[in-house]
C-alpha cells in the first residue's frame, strides 16, 4: 500500500527529493548543489541539464537507499526556485542557453523600457507586479532577442519556455518521449505574463515582451487531482503520479498551513519571502508588495496572497563565506555574531542584485556603513544577521500597512532558521513573536501536501492543519526604544545604496 509522498524541491542553490508520511513527518531525503554560474557582474545563471540530472539522481538515491518502489509513493510532488526561466527544444530537450536566475539583473533595461513606456500600471494592474529583473517575462525576450534561432523555433512551436517546475515536470514524465509542457497558477503569476483574474495568459502582456503564446506551458491548478502526468521511465520509479506544483514559496504557505485570510509565514533561504494569505480576494498593494496566487486546490476559486520578496538574505551569509572568507562554513557564522553583544554601529545592506519589496530599486547596490577601526569580522557577522531581519521588517510594515492587519506571530521556516540568534534577533527587530514548526523545510512538506490532496491521500486541508507542531518560541527581549534606533539606523543605511547603478 502506498503510504508515503514524495516531493521534489528544486532551490536556487541545490536540489532535494523529500518522502513524507501520512503524519507530515519526514522519512527520508537526499540533497545536491548545482553550480552558481556568474559570467559576469549582475548576471546569475544555472546548468538546466545539471539541474535535471541531480533531480533524477536525489530521487534514485532516496529511494534506493530506503528500498522503495513506485508502488510505495501514493503521489509525488514539485516546488521550485520561481521566475527562474529555462527555454528549451521540445525535439531535442536541450537548452538554447543556460537558466536565468531570479537574482539576475541583465533586463534592467527591458524593466526601465517598460516603465518609460507607460505600461508598468497594465502590468501591475493584470499581472500583480512590478516591471522588474526579478520576473521571467523580461527573461524570456531577453533569450529571444539575443541567442540566435530561438525567435524562429519559439514562432513553430519548437521551443519551450518553463521556470524550473516546468522543465523537471517536462523531463520527469519523458522529455521528448511525451514530456508534459505544463506549470501552475502560483509559477505562472510570477511571469508578468499571466493576469490574476483570468489565470491565463494575457495577449496584451504577452505582446509587451514580444513572446509567442506556443512556447509558453498551459496552466493547470496546484493541486491537481486529474494529474499532470506520470513519472516515466528513464527518470526511474515509472508510473508515480504527478499531482502537485507549488512555487517555493507559495510552497512554503502550504507546509506551514496558512490556510486561513490573515496568516503569514516567512521563508528564510537564499532570499527571503514572506506571504499574507488574503484569501479569494485580490488585495492590491500600495506599498511596495506583489498581489501573487497563494494557491489553487483542484476547481476550487484560487486563493490570492500579498508578498514581499526579499533578494538577498541567506546568500548574504554564502558570500561571508565563498566571496571574504571570514567563516568556512553557514553555521560558524551564529558562533562568531554570538561573540559580540551588538552590531558595533555597523549595518550592512546586501543589495547585490538592486532592492525588492518594499523598494524596487534596481539601481541599488550592496553597502557597509558605520565602520571604525574597533570593528572586528564578528560585527560584520552580526550586521549581517541583522540585515536578514530589518529587510524582512520592511516587508512586514509594508503588509500590515496593506492589510490593515496586525500579525500577532510570524510562522517562519528555511534553512535560517536553525540559527537561533538570527530568530532572536528577528523577534526583537519586530517585536513579535517568532514560530518554527518541527518540520522546518516546509517548501518541501507543502509540494507533497498538494500532491497528496490530489490523489485524496490527505482528504483536506483540516487534516493538514492538524499535522502542524511549534518547535521553538522566541520572544521580543529589545526595549521600545533599542528596537526605534536599530531600525532608524538601517533606513539611514538603506539610503546609502541607492542611486548608485545608473540604469537606462
Amino acid at each position: 500500500m502506498a503510504d508515503l509522498v514524495g516531493a521534489v524541491d528544486q532551490g536556487t542553490t541545490s536540489t532535494r527529493f523529500m518522502l513524507f508520511d501520512h503524519g507530515g513527518n519526514e522519512v527520508g531525503r537526499h540533497q545536491l548543489e548545482h553550480e552558481q554560474i556568474l559570467p559576469q557582474a549582475g548576471w546569475v545563471e544555472h546548468g538546466p541539464v545539471e539541474i535535471w540530472e541531480r533531480t533524477r539522481s536525489v530521487i534514485q538515491t532516496t529511494m534506493i537507499k530506503l528500498g522503495l518502489a513506485a508502488s510505495d509513493l501514493a503521489a509525488l510532488g514539485i516546488t521550485n526556485q520561481r521566475e527562474t526561466t529555462v527555454v528549451w527544444n521540445r525535439k531535442t530537450g536541450r537548452p538554447y542557453y543556460n537558466a536565468i536566475v531570479w537574482q539576475d539583473t541583465r533586463t534592467d533595461r527591458i524593466a526601465s523600457a517598460l516603465e518609460r513606456e507607460g505600461k508598468a500600471d497594465v502590468i501591475r494592474q493584470k499581472s500583480g507586479l512590478p516591471p522588474a529583473t526579478y520576473f521571467s517575462g523580461g527573461k524570456i525576450q531577453w533569450i529571444l532577442e539575443n541567442v540566435p534561432g530561438v525567435r524562429a523555433d519559439a514562432e513553430a512551436g519548437e521551443a519551450l519556455f518553463g521556470n524550473t517546475d516546468s522543465w523537471v515536470m517536462w523531463n520527469l514524465t519523458g522529455g521528448v518521449r511525451g514530456g508534459v509542457h505544463v506549470t501552475d497558477v502560483t509559477n505562472a503569476s510570477r511571469t508578468m505574463l499571466m493576469n490574476l483574474e483570468t489565470l491565463d495568459w494575457d495577449d496584451e502582456l504577452l505582446g509587451f515582451f514580444d513572446i509567442p503564446r506556443a512556447m509558453l506551458p498551459q496552466i493547470r491548478p496546484s493541486s491537481d487531482p486529474n494529474g499532470y502526468g506520470e513519472v516515466a521511465a528513464p527518470a526511474g520509479f515509472a508510473g508515480i503520479p504527478l499531482t502537485g506544483i507549488l512555487g517555493d514559496q507559495q510552497a512554503a504557505m502550504f507546509g506551514q498551513v496558512c490556510f486561513a485570510p490573515g496568516e503569514a509565514k516567512n521563508t528564510y533561504g537564499t532570499g527571503n519571502f514572506m506571504l499574507l494569505n488574503t484569501g479569494t480576494d485580490l488585495v492590491r498593494s500600495k506599498n511596495g508588495l506583489l498581489s501573487t496566487v497563494c494557491y489553487q486546490v483542484g476547481t476550487d476559486k484560487p486563493v490570492y496572497a500579498l508578498e514581499g520578496s526579499i533578494a538577498v538574505t541567506g546568500s548574504a551569509v554564502q558570500w561571508l563565506r565563498d566571496q571574504l572568507g571570514i567563516i568556512s562554513g553557514a553555521s560558524e557564522i551564529e558562533a562568531l555574531a554570538a561573540s559580540v553583544p551588538d552590531n558595533g554601529g555597523v549595518y550592512f545592506v546586501p543589495a547585490f542584485s538592486g532592492l525588492f519589496a518594499p523598494y524596487w530599486r534596481s539601481d541599488a547596490r550592496g553597502a557597509i556603513v558605520g565602520l571604525s577601526r574597533f570593528n572586528t569580522n564578528a560585527h560584520l557577522a552580526r550586521a549581517t544577521l541583522e540585515a536578514i531581519c530589518y529587510q524582512s521588517r520592511d516587508v512586514f510594515e509594508a503588509m500590515e500597512a496593506d492589510s490593515g492587519v496586525h500579525l500577532e506571530v510570524l510562522k517562519v521556516d528555511g534553512g535560517v532558521t536553525v540559527n537561533n540568534l538570527c530568530m532572536q534577533l528577528q523577534a526583537d527587530v519586530l517585536g513579535v513573536p517568532v514560530s518554527r514548526p518541527v518540520v522546518a523545510e516546509t517548501t518541501a512538506l507543502g509540494a507533497a501536501y498538494a500532491a497528496g490532496l490530489g490523489v485524496g491521500f490527505w482528504k483536506d486541508t483540516a487534516e493538514l492543519r492538524a499535522n502542524w507542531n511549534e518547535s521553538r518560541r522566541w520572544t521580543p527581549q529589545w526595549s521600545d526604544q533599542q528596537r526605534a534606533i536599530g531600525y532608524a539606523g538601517w533606513k539611514k543605511a538603506v539610503k546609502r545604496t541607492l542611486d548608485w547603478v545608473d540604469v537606462e
